[in-house]
């Protein structure tokens, strides 16, 4: 029982450690939108500006990947206790995305400039970093868990009893006096047309 809680504990605090790097990476990549300042407080400067859907971007990319990575890598080094580590990968996958998120967004890493058409007398500002598409937000538990099944689930059908027709092993032969099976046939090289 030590030994699987230990697993769990050990996944979830490395997708946390990984969090800090994802964070400060997403704030350096990510263009921040333009407001202005203005009388009636701050708003958007320019309406169709393509930085809020390319921080949402950003952010996908860098924590699905990190997801990719992290479920391929615990998949290798989880075989003794698969069940803990991908219950870690999963919490410590949405602890990750959001301490990505908080970090991205409360650390300015990176050149921040804006440019905006603004009416005379306002102040363009960048804005803050932030997710307007909060689904992006599984990126990284769902593409931890869902590669780490995926591997294993390949892993489990080549050594599966369910892949070799009626049940014989793989190295049966037949008994004397019996046909091979349809796939255990030498039939030479295929002809040629």
């Amino acid at each position: 029982m030590a030994r699987e809680v230990r697993a769990f504990a050990v996944t979830v605090l490395i997708l946390a450690v990984l969090a800090v790097p994802a964070g400060l990476l997403w704030s350096y990549l990510s263009p921040r939108a333009p407001y202005q300042v203005g009388g009636r407080g701050t708003m958007l400067a320019d309406p169709t500006t393509q930085a809020l859907i390319a921080a949402d971007g950003w952010y996908a990319v860098i924590t699905g990947g990190l997801g990719l990575a992290c479920g391929a890598v615990a998949w290798a080094v989880g075989r003794k206790a698969m069940l803990p580590v991908l219950v870690g990968l999963c919490g410590g996958g949405v602890l990750a995305a959001f301490l990505t998120l908080w970090l991205g967004s409360t650390v300015t890493i990176g050149a921040v400039t804006v440019e905006a058409a603004a009416s005379p007398g306002t102040t363009v500002v960048p804005g803050a970093l932030r997710l307007t598409a909060s689904g992006v937000l599984v990126c990284w538990p769902l593409l931890a868990v869902g590669l780490f099944g995926l591997l294993e689930g390949m892993h489990g059908y080549r050594e599966s009893p369910l892949r070799h027709p009626l049940g014989a092993a793989p190295d049966s032969q037949p008994l004397q006096g019996q046909s091979p099976a349809p796939g255990d046939r030498d039939e030479g090289p295929p002809a040629t047309r």
